[in-house]
Order: structure tokens, then sequence, then C-alpha cells
């Protein structure tokens, strides 16, 4: 006589019953059990049997297999991820251990990833004002932003698998446009820049259209198509991730809801396990993996720097987008690469040269003062055009890299080039003999030297 296979999944069942605004009350209606069955569950003191999982997924119409797939692993592979962090690193920490309090205490193991990325915040938050040396971050926005996805790693697990689910519903119906049509109802329809006033895409709901530019490339139109499926059937996802970081004002909130819904719609056109596969298999190949995934060089380098999920993690980049002006319009952090948050970057590196070779990547390895190198791959894009006189924004991009994964990419396998020794900034950086530098550093005297004139601009006091 077979017998009924029991699971324990308190810590899933609570999280779906929060996601869908439930009370235990009223989720014990609806599968016709007691309340307190349900909190029995929830607490891992019952089993969720093979009867309720169905009645589960039929309740709220769920996919059986993502309901019932292993998700502690993915909770312990969260933890395991915070442990790492270097102020754990001479305490003993046993991967049985992490796997024990991950199915036996996900409260607690919850609480602690919410310390931890909250002192997170607190770090990026200390460290950008020891970079800028005044002025209050708080009140920049973009500030704000940029701390809340650098402590996360800019990886949200939980919209890569939203991303992986549309993105198989996507190729089952023939493509976006077809998504639209069968899922959502809608029409896709390409416009005249004029007609559409100056917007690129508009969602006209009362004669279920999206309305995009005609003059948007492939890339483009897929991109603005993947972002408008993501405002109409992911704001609930969003809010969620939303929820955990802490911003001091609306618009920093509304940027950061920007930057996940982009997050998102990415997520679709480059989902993540068929994305890094490829990454690896392509060596990193920015320019390949534009081809193979119908995306523009920097959305794919902006999705490179995502390859974070716990677990599933490949090489780690930092990645920043700049004008000719050297403004820094884009910057996502990792890798262990420091850049000045105030006050302009090294003109050493070749990042702000690809203007004068547009669509050429330009690879250089750099090398700081505490001896740390990196390998930096660098090109120019280009933002609106589309037509015969208009106006376009040409910026650079570029992608870095540690020396210990360079050789995975194709970009840096075979003999390293000399590195070429650059500094976070002048204001922090001790090099002397420097002829590129603006300004001189902090802590050191200027003084004046009638008789000598050294290549470098300044001259200090214990040279």
């Amino acid at each position: 006589m077979a017998t009924e296979r029991s699971v324990y999944m308190g810590p899933r069942l609570k999280r779906l019953r929060r996601e869908l605004g439930l009370t235990q009350a009223q989720m014990s209606a609806d599968l016709d059990i007691s309340p307190s069955y349900v909190a029995l569950i929830e607490r891992n003191q019952r089993p969720l049997t093979a009867d309720l999982l169905l009645r589960l997924a039929r309740t709220y119409k769920l996919d059986l297999a993502e309901l019932a797939g292993d998700g502690g692993a993915d909770f312990t592979a969260r933890l395991s991820g915070a442990l790492k962090d270097p102020m754990f690193a001479d305490i003993d920490l046993p991967a049985l251990e992490v796997s024990d309090v991950a199915a036996s205490f996900p409260g607690m193991g919850e609480a602690f990833l919410r310390l931890h990325t909250a002192w997170a915040e607190r770090q990026l938050e200390l460290a950008d004002r020891d970079f800028g040396g005044a002025g209050d971050d708080d009140a920049d926005p973009v500030a704000e932003v940029q701390r809340f996805l650098a402590a996360r790693g800019n990886c949200f697990p939980a919209l890569d698998d939203i991303g992986e689910t549309v993105a198989a519903a996507v190729a089952q119906a023939g493509g976006l446009t077809g998504y639209f049509a069968q899922k959502l109802g809608l029409r896709v329809r390409r416009l005249p820049s004029d007609v559409l006033a100056g917007s690129l895409r508009r969602y006209d709901r009362h004669r279920g259209e999206v309305l995009l530019d005609e003059t948007l490339d492939g890339a483009s139109r897929n991109f603005q198509l993947a972002l408008q499926a993501v405002h109409i059937q992911q704001r609930r996802p969003i809010e969620t991730a939303l929820a955990e970081g802490q911003f001091a004002s609306e618009a920093a909130r509304a940027m950061a809801r920007r930057a996940l819904a982009n997050y998102c719609a990415a997520a679709i056109l480059m989902p993540y396990a068929a994305f890094a596969k490829t990454a690896e298999a392509r060596g990193y190949d920015v320019e390949v993996l534009a081809r193979v995934f119908g995306a523009s060089f920097e959305q794919v380098a902006h999705r490179l720097t995502t390859l974070r999920k716990p677990g599933a993690e490949k090489v780690s980049f930092f990645f920043l987008r700049v004008d000719r002006a050297g403004n820094v319009s884009k910057r996502l952090d990792g890798a262990g690469f420091p850049y000045a948050r105030a006050g302009g970057a090294c003109p050493l590196w070749s990042l702000f040269g690809v203007f004068a070779a547009p669509r050429k990547i330009v690879t250089q390895w750099l090398e700081l003062p505490d001896g740390k190198r990196f390998l930096s791959v660098a090109r120019g894009v280009m933002a609106g055009g589309g037509g015969f006189g208009a106006p376009g924004v040409e910026r650079a991009v570029a992608l870095v890299c540690a020396e210990g994964d360079a050789g995975k990419l194709v970009y840096g396998r075979g003999a390293a080039a000399p590195a070429t020794p650059i500094g976070v900034s002048c204001r922090l950086c001790q090099r002397m003999e420097c002829e590129a530098r603006s300004a001189p550093p902090i802590g050191r005297q200027i003084v004046a030297d009638d008789y000598h004139r050294r290549a470098a601009p300044f001259t200090f006091a214990d040279q």
C-alpha cells in the first residue's frame, strides 16, 4: 500500500499567504482546514501533505512544481552568502549549522539577513560620506538608490525567478508581441515620433494598445515591451523588494522602483540560468551575448553585474557609464573596485578615451596604489538618434573585474599586459610622481621649489 508523502515547508507557505494578502483564518477557510492547523504547518510542526499541496495549487492557481520546489536551498544560499562577509571570518560556521538554521529557524535567519543588509547599507553610506568629504548624501536620491542596490549585490533572486517564468511564456507565445496579444489582450503598434509627441512608449489601456516609437532599434523595442509587461503584471513583487529598503525621500523610492522594474525587464529578456550559462560558455563576450539575446551592448553589460544569485554566482563586475564631461549617469558596484563618489576619476583610465574610437572595445589592466589589479573593458554607446538630425547622446560604459576572474573573460586570456597605475581620485591617491595629477592628495603639504621643476605638477614636503 502506497504511503502519502509529506514535506515540511512552513516558511514557504507563510510567505505565500502573506503575498496573497491572507490571514491564517482566511487561508484555512479556502483550504477547508482549521486555522490552528495552518499555524502548525507554518511553524514546521506539521507536514504539508501531497493532498494539501494539490489543494493549494488548485485554490490559488499556482504552479505545483514551483510551489513544491526546494525553496530552502535558496534561503540557505542567501544565509551562506551573508556569512561570507569578512566580519565573520574568525567564526567557525560549518555549512551544516547554516542549513540547520535555515530549516529549523527561518524567522531568525530572515531577521539576520535583514540586519546584515541594513548594516551593509549603512557602511556604504558612511563610505560615501568619507569619499565626498562634504554634503549630506541622505538628501541625494541617486546615492540612496546606489546604496540600496549595492547592499544587495545588485541581485534580486525573486525578480530573476519571475523573469524566467515570463520568458518561458514569451517563447511559447512566439515573442513579446504574441505574449501581449495572448496573455494581456493588448495590441502592439509602432508609430512615428511626432504622433507619440516625444514618448518612446505609451500604454493606452482604453484602446488596449501599447504604442512604440518606430525609430527604436530592436533591442530598445524589446526592452520597452518587457518593461511595460513588468509595470502591468509585476507591481506586487517590486513593492515587496522595495519594502526591504529605507528611503529618506519619495524621489529615492521612485528611482529605486524604476531600477527594479528595469531589472525585471532585463531578467525577462536575459533569463538568469540561460544567460549565466551562455555568458560562461562565451567567455563573457559582451558583443556575442548581445546578438544571442537580442540586446544592446549596454543592456548586456548591465545584466552581467547581476549574476550574483546565491548558490549560482558568476564573475563579479563593477559597471560605470559616463558622458564626455565625465558625469556619471550609472554606477553599479562590484568586484571590489573602488570609485570616487565625489570629484573626478583618474584620467589615466582608458574609459575616458573611448569617445575617440566609437564602438571599439578597449581593454586595460589597472593597478591601484594598494597593488590590487583589475581588468577594464570599455566601449562607447549611443542613446537616442534613430533618424537623420535626431538628437543622440554619446556615453562610455566600462565593465571591471578583479584580476582573479580575468582569465574567465575572452578579454583577459593570454599574457597580461602591463598594468596602468591609477588611483581612486587625485585627492585619495598617494602616487607623488603622477603627471596627470590635478589636485594634491589629502594630508600632504605642498611646498614651493624655486630651483627644481618636476614632471608632476606639485612638490610635497617629504620629497
